[in-house]
């Protein structure tokens, strides 16, 4: 199976990182997607990615929650890495008006340069939607010209926001989410197709039932896999399969 979304390089790991890795690998997670957050994360990416080259792999972007007035400065960071031609995608990129709009602009202009940077690159995006669904909707209408795809990331809207993703071209990215109970996200992808979908955890972030509240791991990406075979009526196997092989295909693994 493939985790397409994990910040395995965050300090919550730091005392056990390799064993979480080993964990997750001997669950059959054997793909780890590893999104950037800003210029200050780049260098503990790469350590896990070099440490683990078979299993990690990384993503270069700007995350919302790091945009500021100075957010040019960090773009000329993503721009340059890309450059590389090491990324698998441009994540993890978006717009994130939960904690803070005062920079809503900025985020606005650094989500759509990274868009168009990912179009002129052939690479799927990894987007944060956080509180900004119509703001995410507006931009990937405006620059999909049939080059962009991707993920919509920890997906948590309703059903007319997951076809909505569907008909711009996106992928839904499930996770913890789907487990809670009363999210709704389980009716939401109910009639999604599951060539779509494909399974993250966002760990250390968002742990799915029974571990919820606690740190997450790639590791669960097993227990997000048995919630989605049960809302779909399908066996865990076919879900991992067909989920695998859309992260796969996608990020051109």
């Amino acid at each position: 199976m493939v985790d397409t979304h994990t910040h395995l390089y965050s300090s919550q790991f730091d005392s056990d990182r390799s064993e979480a890795i080993e964990r997750a690998i001997s669950n059959g997670i054997d793909k780890m997607l590893l999104p950037n957050i800003d210029s200050s994360s780049t260098s503990q990416l790469w350590q896990v990615v070099n440490a683990f080259p078979n299993n990690c792999f990384p993503m270069m972007g700007l995350h919302p929650c790091s945009v500021n007035e100075l957010y040019k400065a960090e773009l000329k960071h993503v721009e340059e890495e890309l450059a590389t031609g090491r990324y698998i995608a441009v994540g993890e990129i978006g717009i994130d008006l939960y904690w803070d709009k005062t920079h809503v602009n900025e985020q606005i202009a650094a989500f759509e340069q990274q868009l168009e940077w990912a179009k002129e690159l052939s690479l799927p995006v990894a987007i944060h939607c956080r509180n900004s669904f119509d703001e995410i909707f507006s931009s990937v209408e405006k620059l999909q010209d049939g080059r962009l795809q991707g993920v919509l990331h920890c997906f948590t809207g309703n059903a007319e926001q997951a076809q909505k993703c569907i008909d711009l071209g996106l992928h839904l990215g499930l996770g913890g989410v789907l487990t809670f109970k009363k999210s709704g996200v389980d009716e939401a992808i109910r009639e999604i197709p599951l060539d779509r979908l494909v399974l993250e955890t966002d760990s250390p972030y968002l742990a799915p039932t029974p571990h919820r509240g606690k740190r997450n791991e790639s590791a669960y990406t097993l227990l997000i896999a048995e919630k989605l075979a049960e809302v779909k009526g399908l066996s865990v196997e076919e879900v991992a399969s067909i989920t695998s092989n859309n992260a796969q295909q996608l990020f051109k693994l």
